[in-house]
C-alpha cells in the first residue's frame, strides 16, 4: 500500500509572499519537475501556481509580485497607435467646427432686422 497524505484546508485564505510565489515558480522551471507535485508539496492549488507561472513568464517577477494581468508590448503599441488616430480624428473635427462656425458668422445679416410690432394689444397675448 501506498502512504496516503491528506492535506485539510485550514479555512482562510492564505496570502504569498512575491519571494514565495518566485521561489514556487522557480522549482518547476527545470522541466524536471511536475507543476502539480511541485504545487501539492508547497500547499499551492496547481491552477493558482500554473496562474504564477504564466504571468512570470509573461512579465517577470513584477506580475507575479503585483497578481496583475501583463500587457504585450505589441498590445500596448496598437493601443497607442489607436490613441494617435483618434486624436487625428479629434483634431479634424475641431477644425471642421471653427470653420462652420466661421461661415455661419459670414452667412449672418450684417444690418440688424427690425422686428414688426404685434397686432396683438398688451392684454391678450
Amino acid at each position: 500500500m501506498s502512504d496516503v497524505e491528506i492535506i485539510t484546508d485550514g479555512g482562510r485564505r492564505r496570502r504569498w509572499s512575491a519571494a514565495e510565489k518566485l521561489r514556487i515558480v522557480e522549482e518547476t522551471l527545470d522541466e524536471r519537475a511536475s507543476i502539480s507535485v511541485v504545487a501539492r508539496c508547497n500547499g499551492v492549488a496547481p491552477n493558482l501556481h500554473y496562474r504564477w507561472r504564466r504571468l512570470m513568464l509573461e512579465g517577470g517577477s513584477v506580475a507575479v509580485t503585483g497578481d496583475d494581468e501583463v500587457t504585450s508590448n505589441k498590445l500596448v503599441r496598437q493601443m497607442e497607435d489607436r490613441i494617435r488616430e483618434l486624436e487625428r480624428q479629434l483634431g479634424r473635427k475641431t477644425l471642421e467646427i471653427e470653420i462652420l462656425k466661421e461661415a455661419l458668422d459670414k452667412a449672418r445679416p450684417k444690418k440688424p432686422m427690425w422686428l414688426a410690432p404685434s397686432p396683438l394689444k398688451d392684454g391678450f397675448r
